[in-house]
């Protein structure tokens, strides 16, 4: 393909033969990730020059005769291109060079060394591709990372290092990306926002990560898409969904086009669950992504995405058995009614390049975000407490045998939430010599409109259950009770909103000497004042200024090592969803909450049997400030929206990775976290997400005499979680854990056509890549909870907390294709 693509060059250029005059060749130089790259040597006879810190270059070159140009960089494939020039024509050339070193974990060996020290991880798209999950994708990837938390596989959210899933930036070509607003359970997501068959490169960062990276306490990650170098189009098809990507690009890759559109169906998952239920759900989405190139400077830059879930859902029936052995317990639930739920979102962005010169770029982005999500649902659910059945003898073993508690709760709802988010964007970057100056101020508006209406009865043993207030005593038989009869939870509000923001930051990096070691300074501070108007005409401004500072070093030893700290105070300004109580009230003097962080780590790279390896090893510690505390329910965060609390975490991260099996790269994770908050002092008690250990195991692995038979294999071993309390009851008095969370998915792919050369004659042939696959989700069929769901015993008052079960094991198989 890619000498088609140098013929095609060369047929264009008309063949003239006037000696001694001249043409000129320019462009810009990118990498597979679609980086501008720098120090590229673009010669022809012995001539040439350089490209730039933004990848440009401009070479003069005698026109009217066959011209051989070559572009040539250490760790990567040379290109050579040969073409004819008129006189005085002005040709633009942006060549897109492809690594000639192997990708392990994070580490490039040339290539990546500014993310290595800025504590950024570098994960490979094409693991993404391949590693078997409920929820493939690069959500997937990160649960396997040290310091990464989840206990959902429906689900595409994460909390790293005691964050919940709120505290994490993600980034699409520079394009934030917002979190739906009325997100229940993992299930009703359907598909995760980032397009795995479009990634070229991902970028994360866990903690101390830079100015030039949004307001927000936990994470980064930051995602780029593919820029098309020829006509390609891939498809994948499983009992889970698909998809189909088209690439294209003219002839010098003046205009590139990438696009898809996936479907997901989760019946096969959800019916592996405890829950009998009717799931009919339909999840769909398209992106695209254009790129035009207008002259060697200027590159402008079309995102778009539109997703569509319709998550309609009727439960039938449920039996979960929990309690001890010596007192085993079951809740049998018989349901009625049904819940839809429909969640449409759109985004379109444009983002404009220019290369004013080789020291520096300045880029333009605009972005418009619009969710509309309805929630409908009334179910009725009628459970009893009974023991269970402990005779291995008796037919009836494992079934409910006695009955001694009944009752019934019906839940309702009628919410719906239409969200506009605008926002535009200026970044510069300046290099000068060792110094690099980022920069970059942006303007956000959000409208939000809310309309939310949910209630829930609870009624045990013929009498409906009153919320637990102080002014509702009932002191019958000495006083008559003449209190209405009321909903056990009861929100009705009517909120519109408006969010004004503007952000800056402004940043220095610079890389020097100290003797023969090598050093890294980046410095920048961020600076983000908000305002808030609500429809009862309480407005709120404020400013936080957050200073970031990072320092690498890496010593002339005989080891390769590299030691690295980073911190700085971390604001996270409140969205919409930070506002609303548990009435759904708009409290417009919400702070925003602070976090210092201070980040020490330390790489090993070093060699076994003759193999690249790394030990990736950090420590941290984060004090959090105006805390706005929160209960978890599945996905679903609840605010309390006040910042009367404080916390802290602390913890340890480590990962070895490397080619544990020869031309494969695999890793082992280990994590220690702890995370307390102490609301009002009334003393430190367990966050949500206080999750202790971790233990993740990624591994690849292909049979010998067979070796386009590949295994992968994705295990992780997380402690439990904290178990919750029912709504908004005080958490001091409910610190149960849930059951720890072990899950196993295997992998087996064989490759028909990619490696092994097949005769010409072969209809397979016009495939470039064709792959079969067969996956086992939860191999052991693990029971794991990710929530509690809790009901009330009316003869002892007692509330237990019932472990809701995620998905058991289940098979999958699908198809990928390349043409």
């Amino acid at each position: 393909m890619k000498k088609a693509f140098l013929l095609l060059l060369f047929l264009n250029s008309a063949p003239f033969f006037l000696l001694g005059q001249t043409a000129t060749l320019r462009g810009i130089v990118l990498s597979e990730n679609n980086k501008p790259l720098e120090a590229v040597n673009i010669t022809y006879n012995q001539q040439g020059t350089l490209s730039n810190e933004n990848g440009y270059y401009e070479l003069k070159i005698p026109a009217n005769t066959t011209v051989q140009i070559s572009f040539s960089h250490l760790g990567f494939k040379p290109i050579i291109l040969n073409l004819i020039l008129k006189n005085g024509e002005d040709r633009e050339f942006n060549p897109i060079m492809k690594n000639r070193v192997e990708q392990i974990g994070e580490v490039v060996i040339a290539q990546n060394h500014r993310k290595i020290v800025e504590g950024i991880t570098n994960l490979s798209p094409e693991q993404i591709r391949k590693l078997p999950g409920a929820n493939p994708g690069v959500e997937n990837l990160l649960k396997s990372l040290p310091g990464v938390n989840s206990n959902n596989e429906l689900s595409t959210q994460y909390s790293v290092r005691g964050g919940n899933f709120d505290e994490n930036l993600v980034y699409v070509n520079e394009i934030e990306i917002y979190r739906p607003f009325l997100i229940r359970s993992g299930q009703q997501e359907g598909l995760s926002f980032i397009n795995p068959d479009l990634i070229q490169n991902i970028d994360f960062s866990s903690g101390g990560f830079k100015s030039q990276y949004g307001d927000k306490l936990s994470s980064v990650l930051d995602i780029t898409y593919k820029k098309p170098i020829d006509f390609g189009i891939s498809l994948q098809a499983s009992l889970l969904g698909g998809s189909v990507t088209i690439e294209t690009a003219d002839i010098n890759s003046k205009f590139t086009t990438i696009s898809s559109v996936r479907y997901r169906d989760n019946s096969l998952l959800v019916n592996s669950k405890e829950t009998e239920t009717n799931f009919r759900p339909r999840f769909i989405d398209g992106q695209t992504l254009l790129s035009y190139n207008l002259s060697g400077k200027v590159q402008l830059n079309f995102f778009g995405n539109i997703s569509i879930n319709d998550y309609d859902y009727k439960p039938l029936t449920r039996q979960t058995n929990f309690g001890t052995l010596q007192n085993p317990i079951a809740l049998i639930v018989q349901y009625q009614g049904q819940e839809k739920t429909n969640y449409q979102t759109a985004l379109g962005a444009l983002k404009a390049n220019f290369f004013i010169n080789k020291n520096l770029t300045l880029k333009i982005i605009t972005s418009t975000h619009h969710a509309t999500e309805q929630e409908n649902f009334d179910i009725l659910a009628s459970y009893a407490l009974g023991e269970v059945n402990t005779d291995i003898g008796d037919q009836e073993f494992g079934n409910a045998s006695f009955t001694q508690a009944i009752g019934s709760q019906l839940n309702h709802a009628r919410n719906k939430l239409d969200a506009l988010i605008f926002n535009t964007e200026h970044k510069g970057v300046l290099t000068l010599n060792n110094h690099q100056f980022d920069w970059g101020i942006k303007y956000t508006h959000e409208d939000i409109r809310d309309r939310l209406v949910e209630w829930e009865v609870i009624d045990s043993a013929g009498f409906v259950i009153r919320p637990p207030l102080e002014e509702l005593q009932n002191q019958q038989p000495y006083r008559p009770y003449q209190a209405p009869l009321v909903p056990y939870q009861s929100v009705r509000a009517t909120n519109f909103t408006q969010i004004n923001r503007i952000s800056g930051y402004t940043q220095w990096s610079h890389h020097t000497e100290f003797g023969k070691h090598q050093a890294y300074i980046n410095t920048g501070i961020r600076v983000h004042k908000w305002n808030i108007w609500s429809e009862d005409k309480k407005e709120s401004s404020q400013i936080v200024v957050s200073p970031r500072a990072q320092f690498s070093l890496k010593p002339n030893w005989k080891h390769d090592m590299l030691f690295r700290v980073s911190g700085g105070w971390y604001y996270q300004p409140p969205m919409y969803r930070e506002l609303r109580d548990s009435i759904g009230y708009v409290n417009t003097k919400v702070k925003a909450q602070k976090s210092i962080h201070f980040v020490a780590g330390n790489e090993y790279s070093f060699r076994i049997w003759n193999r690249p390896f790394k030990l990736t090893s950090e420590i941290y510690y984060k004090k959090l400030t105006n805390v706005n505390t929160y209960t978890l329910e599945n996905v679903r965060i609840r605010y309390r929206a006040s910042t009367d609390a404080k916390a802290y975490a602390y913890g340890f991260d480590t990962r070895l990775h490397g080619e544990f099996v020869p031309g494969t790269d695999s890793w082992f994770s280990f994590g220690y976290m702890k995370t307390e908050e102490n609301i009002r002092n009334q003393g430190y008690i367990a966050r949500p997400t206080d999750q202790r250990l971790k233990f993740a195991v990624l591994f690849q692995d292909y049979m010998p005499a067979i070796p386009n038979l590949k295994l992968y294999l994705n295990m992780v071993y997380n402690t439990g979680l904290p178990g919750g309390s029912p709504s908004y009851a005080d958490p001091y008095q409910f610190q149960s854990r849930l059951p720890d969370y072990k899950r196993a998915d295997l992998g087996l792919s064989h490759i028909i056509v990619g490696n092994n050369k097949l005769s010409k004659k072969n209809w397979l042939n016009r495939f470039k890549e064709l792959t079969l696959g067969f996956e086992i989700f939860n191999v052991f069929d693990m029971q794991n909870s990710i929530t509690n769901t809790w009901v009330r015993d009316a003869s002892t008052s007692r509330q237990y907390g019932i472990p809701n079960y995620m998905t058991g094991r289940v098979f999958n198989v699908k198809i990928n294709a390349q043409l």
